[in-house]
């Protein structure tokens, strides 16, 4: 069982990946918007079914990876965020990453539920800092990063992409949230 089903944040709900998400999730991977950044080399189709593995692999070896984003309020799966281990430049790295179905593009659903990762990581201490690795043009992910407080630490290849890798470490997280206390 992954550590990170049956959470949920404002509006969102969160599980495992399954293979019964395949049609759903080809809303993403049949849109060639939404995976401009994803350079795929393999049919929407096989890609869409292998990305569903790697993340039930994920479950089995670390015990979380992406989760199914279940809107509360109609019950239909909006996309995927979660944490996921990567290796970057040679460091391991925990990373929160996101992408949503283009339906529910604008709608604040990925800054709400990678706010709700970066929070559970940092209370679970499962990294001294978290990442999201962002290719370089995807402007939209990285105003969820900056809105998740993270900052652009570096500029990478990453997986043969140029990327920038944003991170927020435990101490920022703790300072922003002493903030909203004080304020």
């Amino acid at each position: 069982m992954m550590i990170l089903d049956g959470l949920e944040s404002e509006r969102l709900k969160f599980r495992s990946i399954t293979m019964d998400d395949y049609q759903p999730l080809m809303a993403f991977f049949s849109n060639p918007e939404a995976t401009k950044f994803f350079y795929p080399t393999q049919p929407p189709e096989e890609l869409c079914r292998d990305w569903i593995k790697r993340q039930l692999q994920r479950y089995k070896n670390d015990g979380y990876g992406l989760c199914a984003l279940i809107e509360k309020a109609t019950g239909q799966l909006v996309g995927q965020c979660g944490l996921l281990n990567q290796v970057v430049d040679e460091v391991k790295e925990l990373e929160i990453g996101y992408s949503l179905i283009p339906a529910f593009w604008s709608r604040g659903f990925a800054i709400e539920a990678a706010r709700y990762f970066k929070n559970f990581a940092f209370e679970n201490k499962m990294a001294p800092s978290v990442i999201s690795i962002i290719e370089i043009n995807n402007l939209n992910s990285q105003k969820v990063a900056y809105k998740n407080g993270m900052q652009i630490q570096k500029k990478t290849r990453f997986k043969n992409v140029d990327a920038y890798v944003f991170r927020i470490t435990f101490s920022e997280w703790r300072q922003h949230l002493k903030k909203e206390v004080d304020s």
